[in-house]
């Protein structure tokens, strides 16, 4: 691999040399500008303004505007001179734990390579330090044109640098966020667990840029004059109205796509009923009638009551009565003694 930058890695007073490689590669598919009427192609020229000629790369610098417009030259020898450590050492300033990084922070990545055979026994002190103490070094490098903050981390028996946002270069999210209040329900979090199970791992090694492999057809039939690949028609679905539903419909079709068996409730929790607001009212109106008959019930128990109660009242009344009136027509029929 081509070295894009040549220093040393400073710790403390080790100094390790090293070179700096590219750790990734863009596969993505370039286009180039052409002309629609006939197909030439689109090509910038570079020239110079006050003699308004084209000029080759190699007349080609760097200088900076100043407010007044003028323009101060800023050669290579001025950057790689400058006045401070980092312009031509990463310097590690700090070991932290790899989980107070940010991922936003995270920037491009490189190989540190070390450099001839004297960098080979201080290259392997740093990253075996680094495997046993479990953390990353912080380092402060410069590189094409500003000084940059940089992770330092094992991969494999390399040493790898990811370079790093500053603090103040990461924005934060306001304004991202729903300003609404919204509450989810725990059979809600309870679902979205499930999915998240049904989906599982993956090996990152199984992905791949299915886009480019598109183009990459679209570019074969169209050289080769065959019909170009005709993209699967949009899933037309409504607006989704319940959660619920659509967290178990997506479990199901995760389920599936593994070639796991689902059976009609695809092993989720069921909905619990929703009570509509036309329903409300039965239902309230259900239970006035269920308490309007228990309270019928018991007016007619309590008239029953009250009827058998005079009912048994009047005939005891009456039975006295009877009983009263034989005692005196008894009296009546004994004759008196007269005295002798």
């Amino acid at each position: 691999m081509r070295s894009i930058w040549n220093g040393a890695i400073s710790f403390g007073l080790v100094s390790i040399p090293i070179k700096l490689v590219n750790a990734t590669e863009s596969h993505s598919i370039s286009f180039r500008q052409i002309h629609t009427e006939d197909g030439g192609r689109i090509r910038y020229r570079k020239f110079c303004e006050l003699e308004d000629r084209e000029v080759t790369q190699g007349e080609i610098g760097k200088g900076y505007e100043d407010a007044d417009g003028s323009i101060i030259p800023i050669t290579d020898e001025d950057l790689s001179s400058l006045p401070i450590p980092t312009a031509k050492t990463i310097e590690i300033v700090a070991f932290v734990p790899a989980d107070r990084i940010d991922p936003l922070q995270m920037d491009a990545a490189y190989y540190l390579q070390a450099s001839g055979a004297p960098a080979a026994k201080p290259y392997t002190l740093l990253r075996e330090a680094l495997k046993r103490s479990n953390k990353v070094a912080i380092a402060k490098f410069a590189l094409r044109g500003r000084e940059r903050l940089g992770m330092l981390r094992v991969v494999g028996e390399a040493i790898a640098m990811h370079g790093l946002l500053w603090p103040d270069e990461v924005r934060a999210p306001e304004g991202v966020a729903p300003d609404t209040n919204v509450t989810v329900r725990d059979q809600e979090l309870d679902l979205a667990d499930a999915l998240m199970d049904t989906l599982g791992e993956v090996d990152l090694e199984d992905l791949h840029d299915e886009y480019r492999e598109a183009v990459e057809e679209v570019i074969a039939a169209k050289a080769a004059g065959e019909a170009l690949p005709q993209a699967p028609e949009p899933a037309t679905g409504g607006k989704v109205l319940d959660l619920m539903a659509a967290l178990e419909n997506s479990v199901r079709a995760a389920r599936e796509s593994r070639g796991e068996e689902v059976g009609e409730h695809a092993e989720v929790k069921s909905l619990p009923q929703r009570k509509t607001a036309r329903a409300a009212p039965k239902e309230t109106g259900g239970k006035k009638s269920a308490s309007t008959a228990k309270k019928t019930a018991a007016k007619k128990t309590t008239a029953s009551a009250k009827k058998s109660t005079a009912k048994s009242g009047q005939g005891a009344k009456k039975t006295a009565s009877k009983s009263t009136a034989k005692k005196t027509a008894t009296k009546k029929s004994t004759p008196r003694k007269r005295p002798a």
